[in-house]
């Protein structure tokens, strides 16, 4: 397996696990601003791994796609990204 997929596999078992202690804390009635702040952490924690994958892509996919004449098929798929990451 190759290590941005061990990373990518690495931050979302991390992620999980945070989302199971939110959970657990909904359960048990904890002060909210403690929810929230484990939110926040949830949310930095899938915006590192987004940035993992994106970098990945950028530097595997995108020269394949790119040595096999796929130019524009990569190009629309950048674009589309970046519009949904505007949004």
């Amino acid at each position: 397996m190759d290590s941005t997929r061990q990373d990518a596999l690495k931050r979302l078992a991390t992620i999980e696990g945070h989302l199971k202690g939110i959970r657990k804390m909904i359960e048990e009635d904890v002060y909210c601003v403690e929810i929230l702040k484990q939110t926040y952490a949830v949310q930095r924690a899938i915006d590192r791994l987004e940035d993992a994958l994106l970098q990945g892509h950028l530097s595997s996919c995108v020269p394949r796609g790119f040595a096999e004449g796929r130019q524009s098929e990569v190009t629309a798929e950048l674009r589309e990204l970046f519009e949904l990451a505007r949004r």
